[in-house]
């Protein structure tokens, strides 16, 4: 993919959710639950993350665009395979003291909390969860999982908080009228895209000082409940394991605030890694392999680089129905591999020398063409060095543990957002994230009000490049 093409795309990811955080600033102007009102301020404080994430992926990839036109050259060192990186099962235990726990003294606290989960680019958010002294442990039931990790991967966990305790006033979201929803990726992208850095500060993003709030709707410093950083955590390679492990908390909030929680400090959770150089075939085709002691004993067939192993196969067919292989050579961090010229007629022999059955062995490979050689010794090279990148993600495979399908979450009845907005399918094209079910009904019926006005005469003239 050229430099241009990932840079329009880096730029309609940025408009789309410009365009996300307005429709849910006018949500939050409309709500008359408070239900309503925090699930619309955890997506503005989500979008406004993604967009400054964005805009730091944008600016680093003119930069390297900037050092390449002056004629510095990009690194040629190898780049380690990318993968999956998923956490589950997140569980936040409460310190409640004696007299408010067993004895239900003392004020009344209870909050609005959730996570936000960041690893690069790729930010996610758990459900909301109501918190009080009733609970023991803060639990997020949802499977994050982030498809384009790193071996170097931070994975920044961020615990928010919202105080739930005063009364929810409607009125005090402020009047319903908000800047119309629309533009293009023309002219006004450079705009709202400007105005959208200089606001996620105010939605948890900081900008540095001077940074105002643009006039996107009512003051989102202000409008209704707010999210507050409670906790974080930042999880790299070294916290994957199998099972459920405890990671330190650094808390960022104390005892005076609104929004705190006795938090005991830690988080438990299950990390784990599926790095793609274990899961998907590295390469496969035809070898001569060296069967036993017997220096004329070669054997013709088909093999494949998969996971820790070259699976060699007498045919096609046993390789594609998984029968047992002829021969099984593991392929570990500590694998060696050479390229030997000794024949007469100058076949190269790849010999792999690895550790099989507590010994080291020397497995003999003959690719049909100087060209497959280095084809192969370049492929097991890589597939070596990803390996050791991953480090104890490759021992074996690690299983990512799917939730069940959310169930759908009934429309509520009766409130403001309901007497202005009818759902509908949004225009074809649109690609809307997984938020909640009010924001996609708000977004489908401005999909819709644009797409009508897109074929009138003064819509068409404002739609410019």
């Amino acid at each position: 993919m050229s430099d241009n093409i990932q840079e329009g795309e880096v730029l309609r990811q940025i408009e789309r959710e410009v365009r996300m955080r307005e429709g849910a600033s006018k949500l939050l102007a409309a709500c008359s639950r408070r239900e309503q009102a925090l699930e619309a301020s955890k997506s503005l404080l989500t979008c406004s993350a993604r967009i400054l994430a964005l805009l730091s992926q944008l600016q680093r990839m003119r930069k390297a665009q900037i050092l390449q036109r002056v004629g510095h050259r990009p690194s040629e060192e190898a780049v380690p395979s990318l993968g999956k990186v998923s956490l589950s099962d997140l569980r936040v235990p409460l310190m409640w003291k004696d007299s408010e726990y067993f004895k239900n003294k003392g004020e009344l606290q209870r909050c609005a909390v959730f996570c936000l989960l960041q690893c690069g680019t790729e930010i996610h958010d758990t459900d909301v969860v109501m918190v009080d002294r009733t609970l023991t442990d803060i639990c997020f039931e949802d499977t994050i999982i982030f498809h384009e990790a790193g071996p170097g991967f931070q994975l920044r966990v961020e615990l928010y908080s919202s105080s739930a305790v005063e009364d929810f006033s409607p009125g005090a979201l402020g009047p319903r009228r908000s800047s119309r929803l629309g533009g293009s990726v023309g002219r006004s992208s450079g705009k709202k895209i400007r105005a959208a850095f200089e606001s996620a500060a105010v939605c948890g993003g900081n900008v540095g000082a001077g940074s105002v709030s643009p006039p996107l709707s009512p003051d989102l410093s202000t409008l209704g409940p707010k999210f507050n950083l409670l906790a974080h955590a930042t999880l790299t390679l070294e916290h994957v394991q199998e099972g459920f492990k405890t990671h330190d908390l650094s808390l960022a909030a104390t005892e005076d605030d609104p929004f705190w929680l006795p938090l005991y400090g830690s988080m438990c959770c299950r990390l784990v890694a599926q790095p793609l150089c274990m899961i998907q075939p590295i390469i496969s085709g035809q070898l001569k392999v060296k069967l036993g002691e017997d220096l004329n004993c070669w054997e013709n067939g088909v093999s494949v680089l998969r996971g820790q192993s070259l699976l060699c196969y007498q045919s096609q067919e046993d390789m594609e129905s998984e029968d047992k292989p002829l021969l099984e050579i593991p392929i570990t961090q500590d694998t060696v591999v050479c390229v030997s010229e000794r024949d007469p007629d100058l076949c190269q022999t790849v010999n792999i020398i690895t550790w099989h059955q507590g010994e080291e062995v020397t497995f003999r490979l003959t690719p049909l063409s100087p060209e497959d050689t280095q084809r192969w010794t370049e492929a097991i090279w890589q597939h070596i060095y990803n390996l050791s990148q991953w480090k104890q993600c490759c021992h074996h495979l690690m299983k990512i543990e799917m939730q069940s399908s959310k169930k759908a979450i009934p429309a509520r009845q009766g409130s403001l957002y309901h007497e202005i907005v009818t759902p509908s399918a949004p225009g074809e094209g649109h690609v809307i994230p997984d938020l909640s079910v009010e924001i996609r009904a708000l977004l489908s019926s401005y999909y819709k009000e644009r797409a009508v006005k897109m074929r009138g005469p003064r819509s068409r003239a404002g739609f410019t490049a």
